[in-house]
């Protein structure tokens, strides 16, 4: 952890994760879980479980709440459940701090930034509804039904691709990330990996992350070779 530039070389290009990271999204995700499964008795999702999720694709999210909460369908029908209510709420996500300065001060830099995102591209577009015009700075979006990307994170797939889309060498991308999934997937990628976690999040979780920093307001991207704000 804490690690600089001088353990890395120049970062050149900047990846980010997009839900709890640039969109303030993971009330949604709690809200929808919780609504589900409020349909059968006992059922609880609470941060006990939701620090669990924080990050995975779809299907495995669907499978570890089922399971967690003994929930009695299938991965399919819990997914059709919930798709109706984030369709409903997805289009008011707010941005989350520091968020689209960061974004707007790396484009106007001409550094090279992307998206990776587990979200697929409905959910992508639903979630940018209020933010088209930063999220349009990006210079590629890779999300988890992008053709290409084999697996969700953890693997590392998306971050892969979206390196190959920028041009630029995975040991010179920079990834923020809001979950230890996206950390881990991050770094089988070859990639500086910074944590930006919930302050709910234990801190053992992120071990495996390069450095931890509370918000994006702070973040200095001088300290890595980029350009001073």
């Amino acid at each position: 952890m804490n690690a600089s530039l001088n353990e890395f070389g120049a970062i050149t290009a900047v990846i980010f994760d997009m839900d709890g990271l640039l969109l303030d999204t993971e009330g949604i995700y709690t809200e929808v879980t919780q609504i589900i499964s409020d349909r059968y008795e006992g059922r609880k999702f609470d941060w006990s479980l939701k620090q669990n999720t924080i990050g995975l694709g779809a299907r495995d999210l669907a499978s570890y709440i089922i399971g967690a909460l003994q929930l009695p369908m299938s991965i399919d029908e819990y997914l059709d459940a919930r798709t109706p209510l984030m369709n409903e709420r997805f289009p008011r996500a707010k941005a989350m701090p520091g968020a689209e300065a960061l974004v707007r001060h790396l484009s106007a830099n001409k550094v090279p930034i992307a998206v990776g995102t587990s979200s697929s591209k409905h959910f992508f577009e639903l979630k940018t509804t209020l933010h088209k015009d930063w999220f349009a700075l990006f210079d590629t979006v890779v999300t988890a039904d992008d053709p290409q990307v084999g697996a969700a994170k953890p693997a590392p797939d998306i971050f892969l691709i979206a390196a190959q889309r920028l041009g630029i060498p995975p040991a010179q991308c920079m990834v923020f990330e809001d979950s230890p999934f996206g950390i881990t997937a991050a770094k089988a990628a070859g990639m500086l990996a910074i944590a930006v976690p919930d302050s709910a999040m234990p801190a053992e979780k992120f071990a495996h992350a390069d450095r931890v920093i509370r918000s994006l307001e702070g973040f200095q991207p001088q300290g890595y070779g980029l350009p001073l704000r």
